[in-house]
């Protein structure tokens, strides 16, 4: 069949639910042609295309009847097109005709081959008719406002009929769907039609006494459906049976999706094993208390296939003793999928791309389908395992389409989203080919949190291109973040918008610090030997530290050639100051950073070859990762922190080693680069521009001659951030925003 559909007041009418069950029902029937056939100009459908939940239409019918394109790719039904185009005089033609009637007010929407005015019923005389007439065009009037030039012949009931003509396809297979005066020239094609319940009085009475025309009771979508049912299409068997798919639930009120489990699996003797996670990063400690109480949850994550291990497993305990009611959700993938979602795609697409290294950034449209695949699969088991009215906290730009799938599938869900990295201006961001689908996604969520402020501006700037938005609230970022202290600052952001109707919340979350694990740490015998043993080893000498994974994000090599320059310019620092950098490898595959890490080892070579003296060596490199317990005895004796990324989503190291030095009564200075989140929360760091050579050269070595006083009362205040906002407060004051925003809507 082909569905035919106006959209404003029909085929976007209607309540949520009613419309996410037609498009539903629409996508699990290839079957159904779907084509827009709107008074709005293309350009203003083109939003709609970046709603995922809103089915893609096969072709667009535009402009009132005068604009015909294929809904793929926006081109024109060429054979259709030119016919229309040789109708019409041109807009100024007819705009400069009609200049002389005041009443007629111009439209200003994007339109073509028409022209579009504001006027009641009236001041349609005779006098505006024969300026229509010679110009060789039609009139239409509509909704008791709306006054349309457009070329003789021309509506949209005539350009459905020759498309429906050109695709070869049986009349009596066409539905045809409206709700107002403008929608009238369909119903007159002969077509099996639908009046949408609250459709327009004149509508209604223009076809009551067409037999072929029902007339809904339910509005928009809903009235849509109706008319299925009443017409037989798809078989009263196949409507229902769609729609009794939307309401299985699953028993979780809360679902965790996120690309990591809650605990380790490996493989011994032949054999999948689980084991506590050795390095816990503090996220899945914070995430895992909302489950501590006994309430019923799921965590989502991937998990790898292998049917060597015999049957895979959907869902296993995390830990009986701590969660009781919480099950781990696993969806099963294999070692390819991974190499591809997560190793290549995400690494070689989007991380390079969120950092604003777009010109690093390689896209694979085949890469692209399989990082569908899979966030299709994550937002199929989340659906399974939420109850009704559930929330469902979805975890980083991995899973950036999961809103999408999601929504789709159970609309009675409150759907929250934390982004983790850094999330870039448009210029930057619309980069990417496939930003309106990705964006169209996370405008599916109810709630969207980033670490800063400014990222969540950049992100209401990126959707601005993609759909119309509504600012509904903005609220002021002083005093808990900076404002026009670093190059991150922002002194108000976009706190609430509207999209289509749904209101969407946003706000600014940085992620702090598991304090309890740092003090864990300091606590351990081994660990203060070793500090003890550091101490010794560097007497007489003060230690910058550097510690940030191979990346060219982290703006390694950049550092290294400043010290190179400090060095140089300041020789009395030779011999009484060393560089300790630990770098953390990549996973193993990931090819892109190879030539970043030889630059690296041929850089450390140079520097100790050129300044290194016999009992002292000017830096000392570890390229590989190290146990958290022997990093917190480095950030205890580290005079200088040293940490300046190009681009940063927010760098808890440096809240590491504040809490570190903190809690040990230490003095250190941490220098920041502003361009990383943190930098738009913490105050006593010493900020720098990693971008300026000679900045970074300047502010390590103010570090480095820094005053005791003033480098403990800078600690003190940087300390007491890290402390009060810790990941506790984090997890909670995100969910709470959640709740507010669901009651608030």
């Amino acid at each position: 069949m082909l569905l035919a559909t106006d959209l404003d007041g029909t085929f976007l009418g209607g309540d949520q639910e009613g419309r996410l069950r037609l498009y539903q029902l629409i996508a699990a029937h290839p079957g159904i042609d779907l084509v827009f056939v709107t008074g709005r100009g293309l350009e203003h459908v083109l939003p709609l295309l970046a709603d995922p939940t809103i089915p893609q239409p096969d072709y667009i019918v535009a402009d009132v009847g005068a604009t015909v394109v294929h809904g793929e790719t926006q081109q024109p039904v060429l054979s259709l097109q030119e016919p229309i185009d040789q109708l019409w005089p041109g807009e100024h033609v007819v705009a400069e005709a009609l200049a002389g009637f005041t009443e007629l007010q111009r439209q200003e929407v994007p339109q073509e081959r028409r022209c579009s005015y504001f006027c009641e019923e009236h001041h349609i005389d005779d006098a505006v008719r024969r300026t229509v007439a010679g110009l060789g065009c039609d009139l239409l009037f509509s909704a008791g406002k709306y006054f349309d030039v457009l070329p003789k012949g021309i509506n949209k009931g005539r350009t459905l009929t020759r498309l429906v003509a050109h695709l070869g396809m049986d009349p009596e297979d066409v539905l045809v769907a409206g709700d107002t005066l403008n929608d009238l020239s369909m119903y007159e094609q002969g077509f099996k039609g639908v009046c949408v319940g609250d459709s327009e009085e004149g509508l209604l009475l223009a076809t009551q006494e067409l037999a072929r025309v029902y007339h809904a009771r339910e509005p928009g979508a809903g009235g849509i459906l109706e008319a299925f049912r009443y017409f037989g299409f798809l078989g009263s068997e196949g409507v229902d049976a769609e729609l009794q798919a939307v309401s299985r639930t699953g028993k979780a009120d809360l679902v965790m999706v996120y690309h990591r489990l809650p605990y380790e699996e490996f493989v011994e003797d032949g054999e999948r094993k689980r084991r506590r996670p050795r390095s816990p990063n503090g996220i899945l400690p914070t995430l895992l208390s909302f489950f501590a109480d006994g309430r019923a949850g799921s965590w989502v994550a991937w998990a790898i296939d292998d049917p060597e291990l015999g049957p895979f497993e959907v869902h296993t305990d995390v830990d009986l003793e701590r969660y009781p009611q919480l099950v781990a959700a696993r969806v099963a993938l294999s070692e390819a999928d991974v190499e591809i979602f997560y190793k290549r795609f995400s690494k070689e697409a989007f991380w390079p791309t969120l950092h604003t290294f777009w010109e690093r950034a390689t896209f694979h449209e085949e890469h692209w389908n399989i990082f569908l695949e899979v966030n299709r699969r994550f937002a199929e088991r989340a659906g399974a395992e939420a109850a009704e009215g559930a929330v469902i906290w979805i975890h980083d730009y991995n899973l950036w389409m999961v809103p999408a799938y999601l929504r789709e599938l159970r609309p009675d869900l409150t759907i929250a989203f934390f982004h983790h990295t850094y999330f870039p201006s448009a210029d930057v961001f619309n980069v990417l080919p496939w930003r309106r689908q990705i964006i169209g996604s996370l405008l599916q969520c109810d709630y969207i949190g980033f670490h800063i402020p400014r990222q969540a501006e950049n992100f209401v700037d990126v959707a601005r291109g993609v759909m119309p938005i509504k600012v509904l609230e903005k609220v002021n970022c002083a005093p808990r973040f900076f404002t026009y202290g670093c190059a991150v600052g922002l002194e108000e952001m976009t706190s609430e918008i509207e999209v289509a109707g749904r209101r969407i919340g946003l706000g600014a979350h940085p992620v702090g610090l598991d304090l309890h694990r740092v003090q864990r740490a300091l606590d351990d015998d081994a660990v203060q030997a070793r500090i003890g043993e550091l101490r010794e080893e560097l007497k007489g000498q003060k230690l910058i530290l550097s510690v940030e994974r191979l990346d060219f994000t982290k703006g390694i090599l950049e550092k290294l050639v400043a010290y190179e320059t400090l060095l140089e310019e300041n020789p009395e620092l030779q011999g009484r100051v060393t560089l300790l950098t630990i770098c953390v490898p990549a996973a193993p595959g990931m090819t892109i950073y190879d030539e970043l890490q030889t630059q690296i080892e041929q850089t450390v070579g140079r520097i100790n070859g050129r300044f290194g003296q016999i009992g002292w060596m000017p830096l000392q490199f570890f390229f590989r990762s190290v146990p958290f317990e022997q990093l917190v005895a480095y950030y205890a004796v580290a005079d200088v922190m040293w940490i300046t990324p190009l681009r940063d989503g927010l760098n808890l190291v440096a809240k590491e080693y504040v809490a570190t030095q903190g809690k040990s009564g230490g003095c250190g200075v941490l220098v920041l680069s502003e361009f990383a989140g943190a930098a738009a929360e913490l105050r006593g760091p010493i900020l720098t521009n990693p971008h300026d050579p000679h900045e970074l050269v300047t502010t390590c070595y103010l570090a480095l001659t820094l005053s005791r006083d003033e480098a403990r009362s800078r600690l003190a205040e940087a300390y007491d951030s890290v402390c009060h906002y810790d990941i506790a407060l984090w997890g909670s004051e995100f969910m709470d925003a959640v709740r507010a925003h669901a009651r608030g809507s």
